[in-house]
């Protein structure tokens, strides 16, 4: 009796089991059928949008997009990469310094990338002069390789700016076309103007949208490379430390 009812049970486990799976799989499947179909249908939708809005200022909106993009993209790409590990570096210089003097740690800097290696090496480069000749060479090169983090970043924030003054300008000369064709007929019409205000106010929204969205890449990488910025100082202050350590 005990071996019919285990086998019972597991038979209804076994079909409960294979029941439950392919309702999971039928239910997946429903839902990545209805999520193609919205992000097909929210495809459509922004495009018919974009076409409404007319080809002049909706094209030059979405240039000021791609283009605030690859600007974005690509300080992004060079600002990681100029991302350094300061501790680790500052700490095999000053081993390189006690152990095999100033050359040795020029060497490490010139195998290390970032602008905190290269301000490290024109710092060390200008040792064997004194003190305050390599404090002049940090400074100075800190000044270039600051210039270099925040290379093209005005063109970002030009583009946040002109966006939605575009947007803004689609949808004055599309209220105007507005109303002089009341002004042509002579009474006022909702079916007459409908055309050119949802034109006007497109031109705003996608604006808009193109300024936000360029806004947050923006303060990104403001943020980025004021986190860059301070570890360069932190580091020639260190480096100075490190230098006149090295000179008693």
């Amino acid at each position: 009796m005990k071996k019919l009812f285990s086998t019972l049970a597991v038979s209804g486990l076994f079909i409960m089991g294979t029941n439950t799976m392919s309702a999971m799989t039928t239910t997946a499947a429903m839902f990545q059928e209805g999520t193609e179909e919205a992000s097909a249908g929210f495809t459509q939708v922004l495009k018919e949008q974009f076409i409404q809005g007319g080809a002049g200022f909706m094209g030059i909106v979405l240039l000021c997009l791609i283009l605030g993009l690859a600007v974005a993209i690509e300080r992004i790409i060079y600002l990681n990469m100029a991302s350094t590990n300061t501790s680790k570096l500052k700490q095999q210089v000053e081993d390189a310094l006690a152990s095999g003097g100033v050359e040795a740690a020029k060497e490490v800097c010139r195998n290390t990338k970032g602008p905190v290696a290269s301000i490290y090496y024109q710092g060390l480069d200008r040792a064997g002069e004194s003190i305050e000749s390599a404090e002049k060479a940090v400074v100075s090169y800190g000044g270039v390789q600051m210039g270099q983090l925040e290379k093209n970043v005005s063109w970002l924030s030009l583009f946040i700016a002109i966006a939605p003054m575009l947007g803004f300008m689609g949808t004055v000369i599309g209220m105007i076309q507005a109303f002089q064709k009341i002004a042509a007929v002579g009474n006022l019409s909702a079916s007459l103007i409908a055309g050119d205000i949802q034109v006007a106010l497109l031109t705003t929204v996608f604006g808009l949208i193109t300024a936000i969205i360029l806004q947050i890449f923006y303060n990104y990488i403001i943020a980025k490379i004021d986190g860059i910025v301070n570890d360069m100082e932190d580091s020639s202050i260190s480096l100075i430390d490190m230098l006149v350590d090295h000179k008693k």
